[in-house]
C-alpha cells in the first residue's frame, strides 16, 4: 500500500472509530492530518537558542521533597510532578512548539534572581515573588490558594532561614495573585498595622465586581480554558500557556491597607524602596508593575510574560485595551529595563541582563501594537472580524523572528484579533442578515435541513475529517449536535474533530477547550460547584450584592409584585431596600422603603442565606439575631421567584 493509500486508510479509520457507536470515553491517537500538521510547525518553528533554557533554570535553589500539596481534609490541592512526562521529543498528540514550551515552564521550587529578591515557581498558575527586607519576607502575589502559599513560605523559611512576613503586595485584581493570602500572612497581623498590604487603586472594586455578575458564566468558561476537568498528559492536558494549572485549594483576600494611584509612587517597604508604574486596563482592570530599586529588579506582573496574552480572556472578562497595553509596555522598556538587572512575571521564568530585558518589553510592545494597529487598519478597511483574523494569522508578527515569548502559548493573533475588533465596535458586523439571526438550535435546525438532513451531514462532516479539515468538520457538526442532540453519531464525530484541533494547538488553552469539548462530548458535562470564597463574598458590597440578587430575578414565575423588602443590618451600620416590580428588581442600599411589605433585620450572613443560597425564610428567621416583620409569605414567594446560584451549564450541547 503506498503512502497516500495509508494516509486514507488512516483517516478512513479514526472516522469510523468514532461512527461505529463503540463509545470511545478515552482519547484517540494523533491522525495523519494531525502528524503532518506537527511535522510541519516543527519545521517553521525558531532555533532553539540557550536563552530560555538557562534562565528558566538560573538560580534554582530548592523544591519540595513531596510533590504532592495536600488541604487540610486529606484532597490534593497541587502536585509539583504533574509535568514531569515532558521529556525529550514531542509526542505526536502535542504541538512540537507547546511541547518545548511546557518543558521550560514545568519547573517548579525556589529560584534566586537577585540579591535578596526570589521566586517560587511551579507552585501554582502564578509566581510568588519574595523580597528580604530588613526585618522580614515582602511577599508579591501569594498564589492562587492557601494551600499552595503556605507550602511555597514552608520552602522559603526552609531554605532561606525563617523571617515573618512584613508586607504583602497585589499586583492586580485577578485570583492567582491574592488568594492565597492567607497562607502567607495572619488577618490578625494586618488589622493591627503590623503588616501593610499594598495593591492598586481600584483593586477591591475590581477584585470582587468580576467574579459576581458574571461569575457563574465565567466559573464554567473557565472550566474549558484551564482544562480543569482534564488530566495532565500527552493527550490531555498540558498546562495554561503562563504557568501550569490552577491549584483548586481555597481562595482568600484581606483587603489592601494601602493603595496606589500613579506612576512614580514610591514606598519604602521594611527597609526596601519600591517604585510603581500603573498598568490598570491592560492585563487587569487595576494592575501596578513594581521596581524594586536597591535590587535593581523590576517586576512586570502580567503585561510581560512568555507568551502573547489575551486582549479577551476566553473564560470572559471585559475587553482589554491593546493600544494602552502596547503604551505600558514602551514605557517599561524605555524607563524601567534599562536601570534593572532582571525583569520577573507574575507567570514564567526571569529575563536577566538590561539588554535582554529591553529588548524582550520592546519585542512584546511591538506585538501588541502591530496587533492594534493591523486589526484597526483592517477594521476600517470594511473587512469584519473574522476576516481581518485569518488575515494576521497568516500574516508574519513585527520584530525578532527569534523571540520565543511573542508567540501564542496563551493568547492568539486570532482570538485577540477579534477582541481588539469588539472593543472598537462590538460583535455585529454591520451585515444586516446578522443583526436578526435566529438563535444557535433554531438557525442548526434549519441549516441541516437545508444541507440534506443528518445523514447527508454526517457525509460532509466524514470527508472533512478524512481530509483534515476539522474546522469545516467541527462546524458541520456543532450544527447537527444542536440540531439533533440525541444523535450519537453526531457528537462522537465532533469529538474526534475537536481532539485533533486540540493536539494541533501551539495555545495551551486553546488546547484546553478544544479536548474539554471533546470530554463533554463523550462523557457528559461534569458537576460543578457553585461555592464562592467566604473571604470575596464578604468583601463585595451590599449593592453589588443587591444587584448580583437582582441578576437571578425570574419575572416569568408566578408570585406577588409590586412590593418592598426593608433590609437592616447591624452589624454592618447598613440599611437596604428591595423593590420588586413586575419584571426587574431594584436593589438601593442606604435606605429604608416607607411601607414596606416584609422587613428583615439580622446580621449580613443571614442576608447571603436567603437571597443567595435560597435558605427557606422560616430557617432564616431562627437564626441568631434575626428578625422578620410583616408578610413572610411575600418574602418566601420573591426568594423562590430567584434562580439558583449557577452549578454549570452545557457548551458543546444545546
Amino acid at each position: 500500500m503506498n503512502t497516500a493509500s495509508l494516509r486514507a486508510a488512516a483517516a478512513l479509520a479514526l472516522v469510523v472509530a468514532a461512527s461505529t457507536g463503540t463509545a470511545q470515553t478515552g482519547p484517540a491517537p494523533a491522525s495523519e492530518a494531525t502528524r503532518s500538521e506537527q511535522r510541519s510547525v516543527a519545521q517553521t518553528l525558531p532555533p532553539e537558542g540557550t536563552r530560555d533554557s538557562a534562565d528558566s533554570q538560573r538560580g534554582f535553589l530548592a523544591t519540595r521533597k513531596d510533590p504532592v500539596i495536600l488541604a487540610a481534609n486529606g484532597k490534593p490541592v497541587w502536585n509539583l510532578d504533574a509535568y514531569a512526562f515532558v521529556i525529550g521529543p514531542a509526542p505526536e498528540t502535542v504541538n512540537p512548539s507547546l511541547w518545548r514550551h511546557m518543558s521550560h515552564l514545568k519547573r517548579h521550587g525556589l529560584f534566586e534572581v537577585t540579591k535578596n529578591v526570589w521566586q517560587v515557581r511551579g507552585f501554582d498558575v502564578s509566581n510568588m515573588t519574595v523580597i528580604r527586607g530588613q526585618t522580614g519576607w515582602i511577599i508579591i502575589d501569594p498564589l492562587t490558594s492557601v494551600e499552595a502559599a503556605k507550602a511555597a513560605m514552608e520552602l522559603v523559611n526552609a531554605t532561606l532561614g525563617p523571617r515573618p512576613v512584613r508586607a504583602v503586595l497585589y499586583s492586580h485584581s485577578h485570583g492567582d495573585h491574592f488568594g492565597g493570602v492567607r497562607g502567607v500572612v495572619d488577618e490578625a497581623e494586618v488589622k493591627a498595622g503590623r503588616v501593610p498590604v499594598i495593591a492598586p487603586e481600584g483593586f477591591m472594586e475590581e477584585a470582587t465586581s468580576e467574579n459576581v455578575m458574571a461569575g457563574g458564566a465565567m466559573q464554567r468558561r473557565a472550566a474549558y480554558q484551564f482544562g480543569t476537568g482534564l488530566t495532565p498528559g500527552a493527550t490531555g492536558q498540558m498546562g495554561s500557556g503562563i504557568g501550569m494549572g490552577l491549584s483548586v485549594g481555597t481562595l482568600s483576600l484581606i483587603p489592601p491597607t494601602d493603595t496606589i494611584a500613579a506612576t512614580g509612587e514610591t514606598r519604602v517597604v521594611d527597609g526596601v524602596a519600591l517604585e510603581f508604574q500603573i498598568v490598570s486596563g491592560t492585563e487587569a482592570p487595576a494592575e501596578f508593575n513594581v521596581l524594586i530599586r536597591p535590587e535593581k529588579t523590576f517586576l512586570a506582573a502580567e503585561i510581560a510574560t512568555c507568551s502573547l496574552h489575551n486582549i479577551l480572556t476566553p473564560r470572559g472578562a471585559k475587553v482589554r485595551d491593546a493600544r494602552a497595553w502596547a503604551h505600558y509596555l514602551d514605557e517599561a522598556a524605555i524607563r524601567y529595563a534599562p536601570q534593572s538587572d532582571a525583569v520577573i512575571s507574575s507567570h514564567c521564568w526571569p529575563i536577566f541582563g538590561r539588554e535582554a530585558g529591553t529588548a524582550w518589553l520592546s519585542a512584546q510592545r511591538d506585538n501588541y501594537r502591530w496587533l492594534h494597529d493591523q486589526t484597526v487598519r483592517r477594521m476600517n478597511r470594511g473587512e469584519t472580524m473574522a476576516e481581518i483574523a485569518e488575515a494576521l494569522e497568516n500574516s508574519p508578527p513585527p520584530g525578532n523572528s527569534a523571540e520565543w515569548s511573542t508567540r501564542g502559548y496563551y493568547g492568539t493573533i486570532s482570538h485577540n484579533a477579534k477582541a481588539i475588533y469588539q472593543f472598537y465596535l462590538g460583535w455585529y458586523d454591520a451585515v444586516p442578515a446578522n443583526l436578526h439571526a435566529y438563535p444557535p438550535v433554531e438557525r442548526a435546525v434549519k441549516l441541516v435541513e437545508a444541507l440534506g438532513g443528518a445523514d447527508r451531514t454526517l457525509a460532509l462532516a466524514r470527508n472533512a475529517i478524512a481530509a483534515g479539515d476539522y474546522r469545516w468538520s467541527s462546524d458541520l457538526l456543532q450544527n447537527l449536535v444542536f440540531a439533533e442532540p440525541a444523535n450519537a453519531e453526531a457528537k462522537a464525530l465532533l469529538a474526534t474533530s475537536y481532539e485533533q484541533q486540540g493536539y494541533q494547538a501551539e495555545s495551551a488553552i486553546w488546547r484546553n477547550q478544544f479536548l474539554s469539548a471533546a470530554n463533554d462530548l463523550r462523557r457528559g458535562r461534569p458537576e460543578s460547584s457553585a461555592a464562592q470564597s467566604n473571604d470575596m463574598v464578604a468583601a463585595i458590597t451590599t449593592q453589588e450584592l443587591l444587584d448580583s440578587a437582582a441578576t437571578r430575578f425570574a419575572p416569568e414565575k408566578p408570585g406577588p409584585r409590586n412590593f418592598t423588602v426593608a433590609i437592616d443590618i447591624p452589624d454592618r451600620g447598613e440599611t437596604a431596600t428591595l423593590d420588586v416590580g413586575t419584571q426587574v428588581m431594584i436593589g438601593r442600599a442606604g435606605v429604608l422603603p416607607a411601607k414596606p411589605a416584609v422587613t428583615i433585620r439580622g446580621p449580613r450572613r443571614a442576608m447571603l442565606a436567603l437571597f443567595f443560597v435560597k435558605v427557606p425564610v422560616e430557617t432564616v428567621a431562627k437564626m441568631p439575631g434575626v428578625t422578620i416583620e410583616g408578610d413572610l409569605a411575600t418574602l418566601q414567594a420573591l426568594v423562590d421567584n430567584l434562580d439558583p446560584l449557577p452549578h454549570g451549564f452545557d457548551i458543546v450541547m444545546p
